[in-house]
């Protein structure tokens, strides 16, 4: 009797390390506003040094491995220097197969798309683009701190993704460059990027670039979220976009990219505007993408 009983707790431990465990997408919206509460993120502001911060304590309360790899990044174009800092939040680092799931957590100091004229100088509040896939990243932090995975695990929050200018890929993707080019940490088998993926109107077609580098893992996830039923994710093939995924892939570690960069999808485009706040956001979008990364890591 006993051996069944082990039997039994084994199985039941099992069943509650899958896909059983929930993500909450209302608590990571909560975590979105947060973040724009503090206001603008970008390089350079008040802001930027109360989010870095405000991220270090979050992730201190959730992991011992807190990394942080800062460097100077120089915009000669703009006659100026930023201090930038990409955190790492390690889980069970001493599992190999790691994987890092990032996103990018500073805003854009210009709103070149706004339809006012005299707002395009002005820095975006970066609600989608920026919060939600840290918001993601901050509930899977929670998560992923109670629980024995059997593989290595890193959240890395990149700065300096936002800045560049759209005639050159320059100055986007800094802090992932400057990760890709200097890993702080070894082993990572893979990486999943998540950024863009709080628009109500969800929609994440496959990102060409991704397909072409993972496409067993890109198959996984899109697997995974039909099962669950999530129809935000699209089998189709969508554009290739220059995102953090990029520096990762010209590193050699395979790397999808979950991103809606049509934001939303009619009418309007709240993409690189002042309207880019948190209503135009959605906790079941958030859960979405946390969801099937969630399931992904704990082997759904």
């Amino acid at each position: 009797m006993r051996n069944i009983a082990v039997g039994l707790l084994v199985i039941f431990m099992i069943s509650c390390n899958t896909g059983s465990v929930k993500f909450d997408g209302d608590k990571a919206m909560t975590y979105l506003v947060e973040q724009c509460d503090i206001g603008h993120r970008h390089p350079g502001s008040p802001g930027h040094e109360t989010a870095k911060n405000y991220y270090i304590d979050f992730l201190k309360q959730y992991t011992d491995e807190v990394i942080l790899q800062e460097f100077d990044q120089e915009i000669p174009r703009d006659s100026v220097t930023f201090h930038l800092t990409n955190i790492i939040a390690g889980f069970n680092v001493d599992k190999g197969n790691a994987l890092l799931v990032g996103a990018h957590w500073d805003t854009r100091p210009r709103a070149e798309f706004d339809p006012d004229p005299s707002k395009r100088n002005q820095p975006i509040l970066g609600a989608n683009d920026g919060a939600s896939g840290i918001a993601v990243l901050m509930h899977l932090a929670e998560l992923l701190s109670t629980m024995e995975l059997d593989r290595a695990v890193y959240l890395v929050f990149f700065d300096g993704e936002d800045y560049g200018y759209h005639d050159s890929n320059e100055f986007f993707c800094m802090g992932s460059k400057y990760f890709a080019k200097n890993l702080p940490v070894e082993n990572i088998s893979e990486a999943i990027i998540v950024d863009m993926i709080g628009d109500k109107n969800l929609e994440i077609p496959m990102e060409r670039g991704s397909y072409r580098s993972h496409k067993k893992l890109m198959d996984t996830l899109w697997k995974i979220a039909r099962e669950r039923g999530f129809e935000a994710y699209q089998k189709r093939l969508g554009d290739e976009i220059y995102d953090d995924h990029v520096p990762l892939i010209e590193a050699g570690i395979p790397s999808v990219d979950l991103i809606d960069f049509t934001y939303p999808h009619k009418y309007t485009n709240y993409w690189h505007t002042q309207a880019d706040t948190p209503d135009k956001c959605s906790g079941e979008s958030l859960e979405q993408v946390g969801q099937v990364v969630l399931d992904y890591i704990v082997g759904y």
